[in-house]
């Protein structure tokens, strides 16, 4: 199998989002009529910032409404499915097979901002809800649900079952032997790979978490100069495969006008 990953892409209003349309043109062009790709967006698409615990009280807060962020992430994901939308529409019109690829899409924690919402004031339910994002044709799984892909565990971060803390550190090898398997995370604005063997196989870790290309505030003048891309990672099998980055300064190279 191949598995196309989409790190975080944190769409709000007023951040550009051509790259999503970038990511879409790349997976027509390079697996259009392959029974064999998976694309699997790590989450974090909806920022939700109207919704943040962290800025609540302060200035930035203000102007921020939750219908802006919500159609903000839904036309930035409307890019990335209009390449496969408009290769099949062409299809369609000449009567030849649809091609779509497995498509997974794993609930960050900003989308889980909706659901916590919700149940800090139980008066939103009925009007905040995750059935607002716009997912069609994806599989969505729920935030932090640990979905097994051709042996690789994909969430959107793993943590420590006894507290509940997501693991970190920059030694990959070692959050590959405590998660015990090969596992894809987003969530961390980095990007690490570490491999590991085990018998006859091998197992992988995979940190990316940024796929935008805006800087982020919060991580101030100093903290936003981290890797941005889509992966590829061809013959996965039992949670062994070969990686390969496709960088967003390649996808702009190669897709913008």
């Amino acid at each position: 199998m191949i598995h196309v990953v989409i790190p975080d892409t944190q769409v709000k209003p007023g951040v550009p989002t051509e790259h999503l349309e970038w990511a879409g043109r790349y997976i027509v062009d390079k697996f259009k009529d392959r029974d064999d790709v998976r694309v699997i967006h790590l989450g974090d698409h909806w920022d939700m910032p109207s919704l943040s615990s962290y800025d609540k009280g302060r200035k930035s807060m203000e102007g921020r409404r939750v219908k802006e962020d919500v159609a903000a992430g839904d036309a930035g994901f409307k890019l990335l499915n209009e390449p496969m939308e408009y290769l099949n529409s062409q299809r369609r019109a000449r009567g030849r097979k649809e091609w779509w690829p497995d498509r997974h899409f794993l609930l960050g924690n900003h989308e889980n901002r909706i659901t916590r919402a919700v149940e800090a004031d139980a008066q939103l339910e009925g009007v905040l809800s995750l059935d607002m994002l716009d997912t069609r044709g994806w599989q969505v799984h729920p935030f932090l649900e640990v979905v097994e892909l051709d042996g690789v565990l994909y969430s959107h971060y793993f943590y420590h079952p006894m507290t509940g803390t997501p693991y970190g550190g920059t030694v990959i090898e070692t959050r590959i032997k405590n998660i015990g398997a090969s596992f894809t995370q987003g969530h961390q604005q980095t990007l690490m790979h570490g491999l590991r063997f085990v018998r006859d196989r091998s197992q992988h870790g995979l940190v990316c978490g940024s796929f935008y290309q805006h800087d982020e505030d919060y991580k101030g003048p100093q903290g936003n100069a981290h890797w941005r891309g889509i992966i590829v990672c061809h013959q996965v099998d039992r949670g062994s495969y070969d990686l390969m980055t496709v960088s967003l300064d390649y996808l702009r190279r190669r897709y913008a006008a």
